[in-house]
C-alpha cells in the first residue's frame, strides 16, 4: 500500500517541481526582456536626438510655392549638418527661417550667392559675380510656371538670394529681400512621402557655370 502511495506520489511532486521552476524562469525572463526594452530605449534616445538635433530634420511642405518639385503634404528630410562643412551652393533647395518671422520655416531654391548681383528682367534671371562679370544668365529649363518681373538685387557677404520654383506663385527674396546665412536650417536631402516619389536630393539641379 505504501509502495502505491510512493508510485503516485511521486509524479505529483515532479509536476510540482516543474511548475515551479517554470515559474521562476518565466519572472527572470520578464525581468530581463523589461531591463533589455530599457536599455535599448536608452541607447535609441542618446543616437536619435543628437541626429534629430543636429543632424537631420523632417519637415512638411505647406503651399505651392515649389510646385512641380514638391507638393503640399510632400514629408522632406532636411539635412542640417552639410553647411556646417561647406557653403550653400546655387540651385540647393533649402529650408530656412522666414527672415521678417523666424518661427515661420520656408523652402525655396537658392538663385544667388553671397556678393552675387541678381537682376530679373521678365523670366529672365541673370547673376553678376567675379566669374562673370559680363551676366551669368541662369538655366531654368525645370521651371514650369514662370512670372514676368524687374528685379536687382546686390547681396552682402552672407546673404542668399531665394526663388520658388512655382515662380508665379512664390513669396521669396523678389518681394522680401535676402536670407541671411544665419537663419538657413539645411538643404533637402530625402524625400519619404509619397512612397512613389521617394528619393536622394529631390529637385537637384546643378547650373552649367
Amino acid at each position: 500500500m505504501n509502495e502505491n502511495n510512493e508510485k503516485i506520489s511521486t509524479p505529483k511532486e515532479v509536476k510540482v517541481e516543474v511548475e515551479s521552476i517554470t515559474e521562476k524562469s518565466k519572472n527572470k525572463f520578464d525581468k530581463q526582456s523589461f531591463w533589455e526594452l530599457v536599455r535599448f530605449a536608452f541607447f535609441a534616445l542618446i543616437i536619435v536626438i543628437p541626429i534629430r538635433i543636429f543632424i537631420a530634420q523632417p519637415f512638411i511642405v505647406s503651399g505651392s510655392s515649389m510646385i512641380p518639385t514638391f507638393e503640399n503634404g510632400q514629408y522632406l528630410i532636411i539635412d542640417e549638418i552639410s553647411y556646417r562643412l561647406n557653403d550653400p551652393q546655387r540651385d540647393d533647395i533649402i529650408v530656412f527661417r522666414y527672415p521678417n518671422d523666424t518661427t515661420k520655416y520656408f523652402i525655396k531654391r537658392i538663385i544667388g550667392l553671397p556678393n552675387e548681383t541678381v537682376n530679373i528682367k521678365g523670366n529672365t534671371v541673370t547673376v553678376t559675380n567675379k566669374s562673370h562679370p559680363d551676366g551669368l544668365i541662369l538655366d531654368q529649363s525645370f521651371i514650369e510656371n514662370t512670372s514676368n518681373n524687374n528685379t536687382h538685387f546686390e547681396l552682402k557677404n552672407d546673404e542668399y538670394f531665394v526663388m520658388g520654383d512655382n515662380r508665379s506663385a512664390s513669396s521669396d527674396s523678389r518681394y522680401w529681400g535676402a536670407v541671411p546665412k544665419k537663419l538657413l536650417i539645411g538643404k533637402v536631402f530625402l524625400r519619404l512621402l509619397p512612397i512613389d516619389k521617394i528619393g536622394l536630393l529631390p529637385g537637384n539641379f546643378k547650373q552649367v557655370e
